[in-house]
């Protein structure tokens, strides 16, 4: 069996709610209460009537024994019998009675509970009482209540143990129409400390049990404890063996017929453990728990904490969507029907997407979390076909439309006890992703930098452990890089691990993320600054790697790692180089391996310059077979559009070497041979009319173009064919400017020729003759 229902086996033993202490506050309409020789006591308490208590109070004795004594270094407090307190009002009654159900429900006692006045106590400053233990005062007395009156006071914490837990209670209320109280068992040692300011008024109850059998003891779960810290400690010593697994690099092969996965032997990054009752938002917390997940969390937290795990409470959300078909028996449209389709008229299609989330999390001892939204994975989930058994909170149906199918869309609510190896907290933050864990890394590097950057600073491991954790869980599908030439997420992650100086996590950086895919051309700069922290060797390896995985991918983006690399590598970079020029963009053989590459920024000029500059750093040779490969093909590689560009660039920065001066000898060529055709306007109207559609309506735009007299020809026709001339004149870039006249029907296109194609020779004579000069032609 697996940790999962190993776990929840152990819970589900765990049925009687209750816990050793329970402490709450409620509304309160003030009573009656009047004491013999002082009157009726106001409340909050004032000092004087506080004053006047104390003056016909006695000292509180205390009990050793069978003997009663007094010492006021052992107990501090003044009482008054209760045959001299005198409680009424007609809103106390039900006000006591419903203190008594929910201290009865939390000490996880079933039968009726009786509550019995003991006594008044009046702790005024330097009021104390050290540790000590009830005795039993009346027949079937299993627990004390204490009920503290509104009044102005400072300290005096309520401090109760029982075995190796400790619970500290303020009691104190700031609204004076509200009322603190506590239960305990009767065995439980409990302590007041003392009074710093004010005076408290305490109402002391016996509680009291008068069903069959024996008196209520403190629920005991020792075994129950003890089992699941075995089932956690065991869970735990998995991760680590794992953890101490050298790293797989390849995935084994996926299965296109794979069976429904098995997790009996998995081992979850949490444990999530649905609890029973329902909770919204607001009640959820550790001491709201009802009935049986109280008791299960009472268990649970004890054993968490002896086994090393961290505890929380939070929200488990599933949302539900896909197909749906409609089965309804009858027309949707009969008598009676209204517009919100019933369930049972639809069956859920095949495609059902899922998503389940944790959030709104609570800790046990009430502090904030830093958790966001965690998903949830199906090995997780105790016991393991927990999830199946749920019925929606929210399901809708919606019916199908001309452009879709119907769909339906459910949700789900509860409640649920999380844990993990509390040494493995980062490992559970990385399943939020990488919007989570990217600021909580840089926030470290931030937190690490201020306090001094002592590489052995707890800061820096913690970095190190979120790292190694966001490696191994970084998304493997789809493509990570950017196309517009910015950073990717995986360059944040580079240059946070080089503020850490982490050559580590970056070398597995590199090879498992970077090499893997989650990489373009915006990410070299902080590639070249993660290499520069790495030894020689490592660094060239994990070039190579990155050249050999992504140069078919990402060809640009590899030639300008290379051209950046070259100038401080030289020679050594040939291997990677070589890699790089087996793969360059053009050759026929490799037109499969084009498509991949195109999914970077395409051929362009700033390509063939990274790519001249590297490899003419490199080695010579290869820059020689680099430029006659570009030259031999002038489709991918236009002269105007690329050569003539990437020749200007690498003259501008004097790198490329003879490579470079072979493309540039081959551009001025290019650009004399333009330079040197004849430039005049055009002597008459006649325009080339080579045009592509032969229908009736472009042959009278064929003839009009040729004819060297007419300047305008005027088509009157309708909209239809008015717009496919104004396409053949657009795509075909004929001298021709078109306006529509609107006067009389159809309207006419009037088409007036121009001095386009010269125009733009003439610009393209003026940019031909400064980029000769450019290239010192």
């Amino acid at each position: 069996m697996g940790v999962t229902t190993d776990f929840a086996e152990v819970l589900t033993t765990v049925q009687r709610p209750g816990d050793f202490v329970t402490s709450g506050t409620i509304e309160l309409l003030p009573p009656s209460i009047s004491v013999d020789c002082v009157g009726r006591i106001a409340l909050p308490l004032l000092p004087a009537q506080a004053a006047a208590l104390i003056a016909v109070a006695e000292q509180a004795p205390y009990g050793r024994g069978p003997a009663t004594l007094f010492d006021t270094s052992v107990r501090r407090t003044w009482q008054i019998g209760r045959e001299h307190v005198h409680i009424g009002g007609r809103h106390w009654p039900r006000t006591l009675e419903t203190i008594v159900t929910r201290v009865a429900e939390n000490l996880g006692v079933a039968d009726p509970v009786e509550a019995e006045f003991y006594k008044l106590l009046v702790y005024d400053e330097g009021s104390f009482f050290v540790g000590h233990r009830d005795t039993e005062k009346s027949p079937g007395m299993f627990a004390t209540l204490v009920i503290v009156l509104p009044s102005e006071s400072s300290g005096g914490e309520l401090l109760v143990r029982h075995k190796d837990r400790e619970v500290r209670l303020p009691l104190l209320v700031d609204d004076p129409s509200e009322a603190a109280y506590a239960a305990f068992y009767a065995d439980c040692v409990h302590e007041v400390l003392p009074v710093t300011s004010g005076c408290r008024l305490t109402l002391v109850y016996n509680l009291l049990r008068h069903g069959p059998g024996r008196v209520p003891e403190v629920p005991d779960y020792a075994s129950q404890r003890d089992r699941l810290v075995e089932v956690l400690q065991a869970w735990r010593a998995d991760h680590a063996t794992i953890a101490a697994r050298p790293p797989q690099t390849t995935a084994p092969p996926a299965s296109d017929d794979a069976a429904e996965p098995d997790f009996s032997d998995a081992v979850p990054e949490k444990l999530v453990y649905l609890l029973e009752h329902a909770y919204t938002q607001a009640e959820l917390g550790f001491a709201a728990l009802k009935g049986a997940d109280g008791a299960a969390a009472a268990v649970l937290v004890p054993a968490a904490r002896e086994a090393g795990c961290t505890l929380n409470l939070s929200l488990l959300t599933i949302e539900e969507s896909g197909s749906a078909e409609y089965v309804g028996r009858y027309d949707r449209h009969r008598r009676g029907h209204d517009d919100h389709d019933d369930a049972d008229d639809y069956e859920i299609g095949e495609d059902v997407e899922r998503w389940i989330t944790l959030t709104n999390w609570r800790t046990v001892d009430g502090s904030a979390s830093p958790l966001g939204a965690l998903p949830v994975e199906l090995e997780e989930v105790s016991p393991p076909k927990a999830l199946e058994e749920l019925d929606p909170d929210e399901e809708h149906f919606e019916e199908a439309t001309g452009n879709a199918g119907a769909s339906f869309a459910r949700t789900y609510r509860r409640a649920a006890l999380v844990l993990w190896p509390a040494d493995r907290i980062f490992a559970v933050l990385s399943q939020a992703g990488l919007s989570v864990t990217l600021p909580y890394l840089a926030d470290l590097a931030d937190r690490w930098e201020e306090a001094g950057a002592d590489r052995a600073s707890p800061l820096r491991r913690d970095a190190h452990d979120l790292a190694g954790h966001m490696i191994a869980q970084w998304p493997k599908s789809g493509w990570h890089g950017h196309y517009d030439g910015s950073e990717s997420e995986a360059a944040r992650m580079v240059r946070v691990l080089c503020r850490l100086d982490d050559a580590a996590r970056i070398e597995a950086m590199l090879e498992r993320v970077v090499a893997a895919g989650a990489y373009g051309k915006g990410d070299n700069a902080a590639v070249v600054e993660a290499l520069a922290l790495l030894p020689p060797r490592q660094a060239l390896q994990a070039v190579q790697r990155i050249v050999a995985a992504m140069g078919a991918t990402v060809f640009g983006a590899c030639a300008n790692l290379l051209s950046h690399l070259a100038p401080t590598h030289g020679a050594a970079l040939r291997d990677a180089a070589l890699l790089l020029l087996a793969g360059i963009p053009g050759d026929p053989a490799q037109r499969s391996r084009d498509l991949a590459w195109r999914r970077d920024s395409g051929v362009d000029a700033s390509l063939v310059a990274d790519l001249l500059s590297a490899l003419s750093a490199i080695d010579p040779e290869l820059a020689g077979r680099a430029v006659a490969h570009v030259l031999a093909r002038p489709k991918p590689y236009d002269a105007d559009g690329i050569l003539v560009p990437a020749a200007l660039s690498l003259a501008a920065a004097g790198t490329g070497g003879l490579a470079a001066e072979r493309l540039r000898a081959a551009c001025l060529a290019h650009l004399r041979v333009r330079i040197g055709e004849p430039l005049a306007a055009p002597p008459d109207w006649q325009r080339q009319s080579t045009l592509k559609c032969p229908c009736p309506r472009c042959r009278e735009l064929a003839v009009f173009l040729a004819d060297p007299e007419a300047r305008t020809w005027v088509l009157r026709a309708a909209q239809d064919h008015r717009g496919h001339i104004e396409a053949t004149i657009a795509s075909d870039r004929c001298d021709v400017d078109t306006k529509t006249e609107t006067r009389g029907r159809p309207y006419s296109l009037v088409c007036t020729k121009n001095q386009a194609s010269y125009q733009r020779r003439v610009v393209q004579r003026t940019k031909d003759l400064a980029d000769l000069a450019a290239l010192g032609g």
